[in-house]
């Protein structure tokens, strides 16, 4: 997982709180994270400011052209003569939501050619309809990236965009372009099993083997987003921790993939040197099960990665603390709430990656 994108997360699950912290600890502007006011209040228009659409297109430009960046719209800063702009309060946007649209309307034009990775998140939104927003924008796929109003190039610069020099942007102009593997997670199922039911999952002879058991059952596929054709695409995943000694990992139906070695609880494999994927495909990695008892002793940790050759890789990783693992077999087995929830909750909450 890049700088950019675990902050971006931080912001997605910890809310105002990841504020706060920004302002209690002084956090400075840097090479990943910009502090922004808003503009926009909507009181002599109905679009987005000017001030802050040419703030937007600065960042897409700038964070896009480097290693990816996010902007916080909310937040004061203040000048501390030695680490530059740090966050000193918290200002809402107003109409947060309505802003929000606003900068989605926004994106596609700040920049030749528009960057359609940009994603916004309402980090908080209070009584009035007030609150903060951040936008995630990754390193682009189709760099350089010009801002459409006032032409220029930006690249990030510590805690600045600024104007590209000659010799970077003709760098960027003879850049080859890389493939771009993301993960998909389909072919989802949740189910409260009995140990009586499959393949007798748990025998007689153990010592008091749970009467029931959950089975999370989905396929992790890797789709090409670029314009270029991927080679040697790769899965790495390893169980750091399955939460107890009655649960297990399971992986399947990688028989179309080279399997390299490796440690109990580890998988390793990469496609044949002759498979290509076009544009646009999608390749079926694995199946992977995930048997979870009732009987949970310590966290849950599932981290993996997936790529290409010459591919940025793609970080992916299931995390579940002890305590809310016992919660959720409990709720499976139970059965009593929404099967759509359940599923939220997993690949949500516990399941995390770039989709």
């Amino acid at each position: 997982m890049s700088r950019a994108e675990d902050i971006f997360q931080k912001l997605v699950y910890f809310g105002e709180d990841a504020l706060d912290e920004f302002i209690v600890n002084h956090q400075s502007e840097e090479l990943f994270l910009d502090f922004k006011q808003a503009a926009s209040d909507g009181k002599n228009y109905n679009t987005l400011h000017k001030d802050d659409r040419r703030n937007l297109a600065k960042a897409i430009s700038g964070f896009g052209n480097s290693e990816g960046g996010v902007v916080v719209w909310g937040i004061e800063c203040s000048r501390d003569v030695e680490i530059g702009d740090v966050a000193k309060a918290k200002v809402k946007v107003k109409n947060v939501h309505r802003f929000l649209s606003w900068l989605e309307n926004a994106i596609s034009g700040c920049t030749i050619p528009s960057h359609n990775k940009v994603r916004n998140h309402v980090i908080s939104v209070d009584e009035e309809g007030d609150g903060y927003i951040a936008t995630y924008i990754p390193k682009s796929d189709v760099a350089p990236l010009m801002t459409s109003s006032n032409p220029a190039i930006y690249i990030r610069s510590g805690s600045n965009n600024v104007p590209a020099p000659y010799a970077v942007i003709a760098g960027m102009f003879g850049r080859y372009p890389q493939p771009n593997i993301e993960i998909k997670v389909t072919d989802k199922k949740i189910e409260a099993l009995s140990n009586q039911d499959e393949d007798i999952l748990y025998p007689n002879s153990i010592d008091n083997p749970p009467e029931q058991y959950v089975k999370v059952s989905f396929e992790i596929d890797g789709e090409n987003r670029s314009n270029v054709i991927a080679r040697e695409m790769f899965l790495s995943a390893n169980v750091i921790s399955d939460g107890g000694e009655y649960n297990k990992v399971r992986f399947s139906n990688y028989n179309q993939m080279e399997t390299i070695p490796g440690i109990e609880g580890q998988l390793n494999i990469i496609t044949r040197p002759e498979l290509r994927l076009p544009p646009r495909g999608t390749i079926r990695f694995c199946s992977c099960e995930v048997i979870l008892s009732p009987y949970a002793e310590e966290d849950f940790q599932l981290e993996g990665v997936i790529g290409a050759n010459m591919a940025m890789p793609r970080d992916f990783r299931i995390y579940i603390p002890k305590n809310r693992l016992r919660s959720f077999v409990a709720k499976v087995i139970r059965g009593e709430e929404d099967y759509n929830m359940i599923m939220n909750e997993f690949f949500q909450d516990f399941f995390r990656g770039e989709f």
